[in-house]
């Protein structure tokens, strides 16, 4: 059997090496308030399929 799109597992110390090195390469983290997304509206709902195969 094959994996498929497996992601590497990453530690604390990992991330944090990682966060660090985003901030001092002039990365910057914005913060959104609670109950809002992060991510920019796509414009409307998705496209429901009802039917079924």
């Amino acid at each position: 059997m094959s994996k498929k799109n497996v992601k590497p597992v990453l530690t604390s110390a990992e991330i944090e090496e990682q966060t660090a090195a985003f901030l001092k390469a002039g990365g910057q983290v914005d913060y959104v308030g609670k109950g809002k997304s992060g991510q920019a509206s796509s414009g409307g709902p998705k496209p429901v399929n009802v039917k079924s195969n």
